[in-house]
């Protein structure tokens, strides 16, 4: 177990990096932080009334502590917060669902996530969303089409009100064949709003779309790519993670470019490389975002959201680890890890 400084010890945590930002995956392990969500089995059965009192006060409720996670990002030295998909539970449900202006026509939930966000800028602290896996918009069949654009709305409507200039989506499915689906991919962007599509960005999956899949794309319409180290490791395509981070950061253009960092469960030799351990393991941090960290010269700032079980516990001990081994205290390899692929 990584020893941590005590919650309220903020000294012995290293100082943010200049060209580095650290982010956090939508929950706290030790940090009193919690988002509430909803069941459709259960708000089904209030009259209403009771429905929309109860789903308002979880939004509330939701709206205070993304502030309050800002804060407690702020103060771990932590640079970005992925906010949970369920920041409005059954917001989207055919049956239950509902929009922000008919759960609070007084505009306090609204009001509180604009404060969330005008703190997050306060802190420079970058702001993210990632919808659900069962949101395809790619699927072959329009009804899920249609729910999965109605979900980017929905997020899209968060991001702004909160400021997240990015909403990562994953490609979808590979149902016949990646060409064909990358083309159906393409129609559904071209389906959302503006204000959804200019904050989209896809990300390499570890199934169906590599780097050098979805890179064309990407090219081509301006949308640019998150890139996932670990699920790259995981589904080769012939580029090094060098070329692919180059590649992949070019299609950012002016924006900060973002990544994902995660190491496998059971290492990876063990029988599911896919699974997320609960920290990183340090040789699995790619020597080619080293730069970001020292500031090299035409190095660029970078966004790496650590996706580990531990939480803050993990984001914060493979910040210290990399940064003792830019400072010459230890070397990243000291665990060697045997990348698939």
């Amino acid at each position: 177990m990584t020893t941590l400084p005590a919650p309220d010890d903020y000294s012995q945590l290293p100082a943010p990096s200049s060209q580095l930002r650290w982010g956090l995956c939508c929950q706290f392990l030790d940090s009193p932080i919690k988002f509430r969500t909803a069941t459709h089995g259960y708000v089904s059965t209030l009259t209403p009334k009771k429905r929309r009192e109860y789903l308002a006060d979880i939004a509330d409720n939701n709206a205070i502590a993304l502030a309050d996670a800002v804060e407690r990002c702020h103060q771990l030295g932590i640079g970005a917060f992925r906010i949970t998909s369920q920041l409005l539970p059954l917001a989207t449900h055919p049956l239950t669902g509902y929009t922000l202006e008919q759960l609070d026509p007084g505009g306090g939930v609204a009001g509180a996530l604009s404060f969330a966000g005008a703190l997050a800028q306060a802190y420079d602290i970058r702001l993210s969303l990632h919808p659900d896996q069962f949101v395809v918009l790619n699927s072959e069949r329009e009804p899920v089409v249609q729910s999965a654009i109605q979900e980017m709305e929905l997020h899209s409507e968060v991001a702004e009100l909160v400021g997240a200039d990015v909403i990562v989506l994953h490609g979808g499915g590979g149902v016949g064949g990646t060409t064909v689906a990358l083309e159906r991919l393409e129609r559904g962007l071209d389906r959302l709003s503006a204000r959804a599509r200019e904050r989209v960005a896809l990300e390499n999956d570890d199934r169906c779309f590599t780097p050098r899949d979805l890179m064309p794309l990407c090219e081509r319409t301006g949308v640019p790519l998150v890139y996932d180290v670990h699920h790259h490791r995981c589904l080769a395509d012939g580029y090094s993670v060098g070329e692919a981070t180059d590649l992949a950061f070019a299609t950012w253009r002016d924006r900060e470019p973002y990544a994902h960092l995660s190491s496998p469960k059971e290492g990876w030799a063990g029988p599911n490389v896919r699974a997320h351990a609960d920290y990183i393991d340090p040789a699995d941090f790619p020597d080619e975002w080293l730069p970001a960290l020292s500031g090299a010269e035409g190095s660029r700032t970078m966004t790496i959201d650590v996706e580990a079980k531990a939480k803050e516990r993990a984001v914060i001990a493979i910040k210290q680890a990399v940064q003792r081994h830019t400072s010459g205290e230890e070397s990243l390899q000291g665990r060697q890890a045997a990348h698939a692929g």
